[in-house]
């Protein structure tokens, strides 16, 4: 769960730092990590975005979906994982495998 919440309020470092720190101690710690690692890459590359074209004002929406799916998704992985179930983010690029 810690992985997730770290998500918002440190982007990919939190969750990278912990899984690194984790990964090997469970294998649920091991793919929620990664799923939250995920995640907040996929925020940063679209946070990027948003802001190289917030000169067109498509970033500025952009940017605020990008906000707002963050903290919504972010929240219900939380719940999730507080549950002890397994949450895949629906739209997260997989890059760390």
């Amino acid at each position: 769960m810690l992985c997730h919440l770290l998500g918002l309020f440190t982007g990919f470092l939190g969750p990278l730092i912990l899984w690194l720190l984790k990964k090997d101690e469970d294998p649920f710690i091991d793919r929620q990590g990664k799923e939250a690692l995920n995640f907040q890459i996929t925020v940063a590359i679209g946070g990027a975005i948003g802001a190289i074209t917030a000169a067109l004002c498509i970033g500025v929406v952009l940017l605020a979906v990008v906000g707002i799916a963050d903290l919504v998704l972010c929240i219900m992985a939380c719940v999730a994982a507080n549950k002890g179930e397994d949450y895949r983010y629906p739209v997260s690029i997989r890059l760390v495998k």
